[in-house]
């Protein structure tokens, strides 16, 4: 999505956005920092609170973006716990520090910045050039106008300000960036012997006393939760939308009436030259007579526009490219700007336009002309959009009559199905309160409510239809238990096997363990133990997914003044021994890059640090009050 290259467009953006992930909404700061007035409050930030509305609102997004993230692995239960709303309750707490801060030090972005902004998103070029056609298809397909992205890109840059104001003061000085790179540089020649819990499995005697005390110890590890098989239903608009049907006087009359839809308006490009004029008489006499100078130089050498833009104008985003602004749409430039455009010829140049930016000499360089999609190209599209409103519509409907089928009617699903043209699905067994791995696994009936409905006492011993739950936007489910089992224990006898073999493997390496560290111990006493060493590696700390949890921490740890050094660890239910042969750093054959980027990594480093201190010095100042409570009284 372009909204991506919006947020991740800086470097101070991916700080600013990995501590506040919430969208802003489209209102403005003004909205933000007065108070919302009804309702019970979830937070107060200074003066300023933050609504349940504001909350929910979030809450949504939030699970929006996972949902498009993860797709058929989002699970919305997984968010439905105090942390994760605590998580968003303090990004949106954030937000809110910053925008009273950027609100009380009257920062703002211009009109020109923001254009200039937009017109860099890449997923907004064509031939490397902004393109209107594609900046409204992208706002159309997030279900957004102009005026809200644009009110809400004007406060994330205004708030970069803010953040980079931080951040980007941090100091970072020539012996800290050293330091680090000779730290992530230095490489160290590892040989490894491993100690094998395998080897002490036959000195292991299992005592029958404790086979069976491990099985009263841990009963609860042995028990077969209640299980249900269910059948169920799927209200989606997805449904519905299948069984729509369009007709072509439809489509016609759609794409007649929606003509300006599939028509790409004219563009324009231009350059231009642009002399700033400042706020007083005098400033704005100065920056006429040397517009006029220079306009005197273009008209003797209309053919050197690109070099006299470079050399003259005050446009720092279009000067280096020869004033080039690039293609542009109607409202895309102020008015007097564009009112001179539109006048001109293409290769023509313009006298002097004053705009609240200052002079400007223009120069019109191409001209698009309109293009209108045939109806064969869109029909496809107008089909799809159509099914699509009359499935909106029909579901809104049909939500609230498949809900109260499924009540009135709890014996079966069957009417429900017949009614709106469903298929009855069948689960297999289903247990009460699953891990997160098994949730993962049970397609649509992985949600909570869905769940613990199916185990209500109606739904077992009334054997009735369970409650229809929403699993997601616009997705109804409802289910009925088909057949159950009670929760049960397994037997002694089916386990003991398991659990003499899970004591013998724990005693083995408790015996592993305890011999290794005697090695270790006799090896730091430079005694040899003739032990099996594999041929040495070399490590570095960026290595450490390819070792044993531990390893490289536990190797770069060791003191290494005197070689060999020896150190060890528990692994894989054994013992690791490592012995360090040599240490080599690398940082004093270090480039200029090398040393350039581990100096902008410090610096980024330390602006995080500077930012959440900043963060946290807020909530200080603002004084911040929380109601955590109410995240919990209240169900989504």
């Amino acid at each position: 999505m372009f909204f991506d290259n919006v947020r991740n467009n800086k470097r101070i953006v991916q700080i600013f956005l990995g501590l506040i992930t919430l969208p802003f909404a489209f209102w403005g700061i003004d909205s933000y920092v007065r108070n919302t007035g009804a309702g019970t409050d979830l937070a107060k930030v200074g003066d300023s609170k933050i609504s349940m509305q504001q909350f929910e609102q979030a809450w949504r997004s939030q699970q929006d973006r996972l949902r498009q993230a993860l797709g058929d692995k989002f699970r919305p239960e997984a968010l439905n716990t105090l942390e994760a709303k605590l998580t968003v309750l303090n990004g949106l707490v954030d937000q809110r520090l910053l925008l009273l801060e950027a609100a009380k030090g009257g920062l703002g972005t211009s009109d020109q910045q923001l254009r200039a902004f937009i017109a860099k998103i890449p997923a907004l070029q064509e031939n490397g050039q902004f393109s209107l056609a594609r900046y409204q298809t992208a706002l159309a397909g997030q279900g957004m106008s102009q005026a809200q992205f644009e009110a809400q890109l004007r406060q994330d840059l205004t708030l970069q300000q803010l953040a980079g104001a931080i951040s980007d003061t941090s100091m970072v000085g020539n012996s800290g960036a050293e330091a680090m790179l000779r730290i992530e540089l230095e490489e160290r020649q590892v040989a490894a012997a491993r100690i094998s819990s395998e080897q002490f499995t036959t000195q292991v005697k299992i005592d029958p006393v404790a086979v069976q005390k491990y099985y009263q110890d841990n009963a609860k590890r042995f028990e077969i939760a209640e299980q249900v098989k269910a059948e169920y239903l799927v209200l989606s608009q997805d449904s519905l939308r299948d069984q729509v049907n369009v007709s072509d006087a439809d489509v016609v009359a759609w794409y007649e009436s929606h003509k300006d839809r599939y028509r790409q308006a004219e563009e324009r490009r231009a350059s231009h030259i642009l002399i700033v004029a400042g706020g007083g008489e005098a400033e704005k006499e100065k920056a006429k007579a040397k517009a006029e100078k220079v306009f005197k130089e273009v008209q003797q050498t209309p053919t050197k526009f690109s070099e006299l833009a470079k050399q003259y104008s005050e446009d720092q985003g279009s000067a280096q490219k020869g004033g080039d602004l690039g293609y542009f749409g109607r409202g895309m430039m102020v008015k007097p700007f564009e009112e001179a455009v539109l006048k001109l010829r293409e290769n023509e140049i313009s006298g002097l336009v004053q705009s609240e930016f200052g002079y400007h000499i223009i120069k019109l360089t191409g001209i698009k002309g309109g293009k209108e999609r045939t109806l064969a190209e869109v029909r496809p599209e107008i089909s799809d959009e159509l099914k699509r409103q009359a499935a909106s519509r029909q579901f809104a409907e049909a939500a609230e009559a498949f809900s109260n089928m499924v009540y009135e009617q709890p014996d079966s699903l069957q009417p429900v199905a017949d009614r709106f043209k469903l298929k009855i699905q069948q689960s297999a067994w289903l247990p009460r309160s699953p891990a997160p791995e098994v949730v993962a696994t049970l397609g649509p009936l992985g949600n909570s409510k869905i769940l613990k409905s199916l185990f209500s006492d109606d739904a077992i011993k009334g054997k009735r239809n369970a409650e229809a739950v929403e699993i997601a936007p616009n997705t109804l489910i409802a289910a009925r238990i088909v057949d159950y089992k009670p929760a049960s224990n397994r037997s002694f006898d089916s386990v003991k096997l398991e659990i003499e073999s899970l004591l013998r493997a724990q005693e083995a390496s408790a015996l592993a363990r305890k011999f290794g560290e005697a090695k270790l111990h006799e090896l730091q006493q430079g005694m040899d133990n003739n032990l099996a060493w594999e041929a040495s590696k070399t490590l570095s700390r960026r290595d450490e997914r390819a070792w044993p949890p531990g390893a490289v921490k536990a190797i770069f740890r060791t003191a290494t003044q005197k070689l060999p050094a020896y150190v060890g660890i528990e692994a894989d239910g054994g013992y690791m021994l490592y012995k360090i042969v040599k240490v080599n750093n690398l940082a004093e054959k270090a480039d200029g890059n090398q040393r350039k980027t581990m100096q902008h990594e410090y610096g980024r480093i330390l602006g995080q640090e500077d930012f959440g201190a900043y963060l946290a010095a807020l909530r200080l100042r603002y004084k911040v009050d929380i109601n955590a409570a109410m995240l919990t009284s209240k169900e989504r």
